[in-house]
């Protein structure tokens, strides 16, 4: 299946689908994009925005030798890329400034990756979940240190209205395989209608993280001791021991 517009970096420039999204097919790219350290700083750049190596090394705990590599590597694979000195930033310094590049990334489906393959993406689904989880338990701490606050009214309220943002909903419904398909489709069109560029972001805009996770309930296990099953000695034509 798919991943969400912008969840991982671009590779393959040729390889564009007519959805217009990339399907990540290289070995080499998906191993250099399975990095631990490589998946810490692209999660650093999409929620906080361009950083240069230094910013990186002190938000990450690496020095900044290891970051100048592993961004000089992410480049290298059309992961992120160069841009001007963001005019927030101030000074007038050289460093040099990189943003992660967004885009709609597909992984091939498992019945297509090689064995070898299916290790690397499980490693990176593996990084890629546990980072997410602990982003999202990070800021649920924060809300819970919201200050509150007391109206004219007596009424107590949240200070901050984003201690709010937590949409959640989990269900299930009954799909064949091609109709979980237009699912995720629909998913990523929904997604795709509301991206919009950085000039045409209002006031109070903030990052906000996604995740889609579908998956087919496993089968039932074998019921190996049934609770009514008979007693031996109890079994029709058997005789007790």
């Amino acid at each position: 299946m798919a991943q969400e517009p912008g969840a991982e970096p671009l590779v393959r420039r040729g390889e564009e689908t007519s959805r217009g999204s990339t399907e990540l097919s290289d070995l080499a790219t998906l191993k250099a994009l399975a990095q631990p350290r490589r998946q810490r700083m692209l999660q650093h750049l999409t929620v906080h925005g361009p950083a240069t190596s230094a910013t990186l090394a002190r938000a990450l705990g690496l020095n900044t030798g290891a970051t100048s590599y592993h961004l000089r590597e992410l480049a290298r694979y059309g992961f992120v890329e160069e841009v001007d000195r963001p005019a927030a930033a101030g000074g007038h310094g050289r460093e040099r400034w990189w943003r992660a590049v967004p885009g709609d990334r597909r992984f091939p489906p498992r019945s297509r990756q090689s064995a070898e393959m299916r290790l690397v993406m499980d490693e990176l689904n593996h990084h890629a979940y546990a980072a997410d989880l602990e982003l999202f338990e990070q800021m649920q701490v924060q809300a819970r240190r919201q200050p509150r606050t007391r109206g004219v009214d007596g009424e107590v309220g949240e200070a901050d209205p984003w201690v709010d943002a937590f949409p959640y909903s989990r269900g299930s419904i009954q799909l064949t395989l091609p109709e979980l398909r237009a699912f995720f489709e629909e998913y990523i069109a929904l997604l795709n209608r509301y991206k919009r560029p950085e000039a045409d972001t209002p006031p109070g805009a903030r990052t906000v993280l996604t995740r889609f996770l579908a998956f087919p309930a496993p089968d039932a296990a074998p019921d190996t001791e049934p609770e009514n099953r008979p007693a031996p000695h109890d079994r029709p034509g058997s005789e007790p021991s």
